[in-house]
């Protein structure tokens, strides 16, 4: 019966690991795709015109089964691996179909916030260009130099930053909502502030690195 037991154990034990292994993933590539895919959204939908880039038995002394205890082992045993090999066949197929899962982005609520960031690009941008402003490490913009700005835009600066980073925020969120994983909203921010920096941004914009500094690209 402890052979029994030990059986039992190891296949709970499993079952447990790759039902963690399942919940646990992030699909960074996956990600990237969908972060690359809403940037060149809305640099081109904002009217940019640059290029988007062994076990023992108790009960007997001589340290083997007793008769029936082994007839219940011979039959348990194949009914358990039995069980155990089609519950397995479930779930690995599901981890591997997450593995290579898409981001989805396709939701109503994420086209209309990528519209809403498209309507304001083209105004951003030229505070980009200038150095006003500048990319964030978690994925927002921020106001780096107003005095770069002429006196009648700063209020326009300020106004339009706060608006793209109450987009954005929501942006993430509803990307995670989407997918059903609201605990990888700060992998898919993590992903869109670095993509930002990578494809978005032109050569001489400004971003922050993980302290706070700031940097030219």
């Amino acid at each position: 019966m402890k052979s029994l037991l030990t059986l039992k154990v190891s296949i709970v034990t499993l079952l447990l690991s790759a039902c963690v292994t399942i919940n646990v993933y992030f699909p960074a590539g996956a990600a990237e795709k969908a972060a690359d895919q809403i940037i060149d959204s809305v640099i081109k939908g904002g009217g940019s015109s640059r290029q988007s880039p062994s076990s023992e038995s108790s009960g007997s002394t001589s340290g083997r089964p007793a008769p029936a205890a082994s007839a219940l082992l011979k039959e348990k045993i194949p009914l358990l691996q039995g069980l155990a090999g089609r519950i397995l066949d479930t779930l690995i197929p599901v981890a591997h179909a997450q593995q290579q899962a898409n981001m989805d982005v396709s939701s109503a609520e994420i086209r209309a916030i990528t519209q809403s960031m498209q309507g304001r690009f083209s105004q951003l941008e030229r505070f980009f260009d200038a150095g006003v402003i500048g990319l964030t490490a978690k994925g927002l913009i921020d106001v780096r130099d107003i005095s770069a700005a002429a006196l009648p835009d700063r209020a326009l600066v300020k106004r339009l930053v706060a608006e793209d980073n109450a987009d954005r925020d929501a942006l993430y969120e509803a990307i995670a909502r989407e997918n059903e994983r609201p605990e990888w909203e700060a992998d898919i921010r993590r992903i869109f502030a670095e993509r930002w920096v990578e494809r978005g941004a032109k050569p001489g914009w400004y971003f922050q690195d993980n302290d706070g500094n700031w940097k030219r690209r």
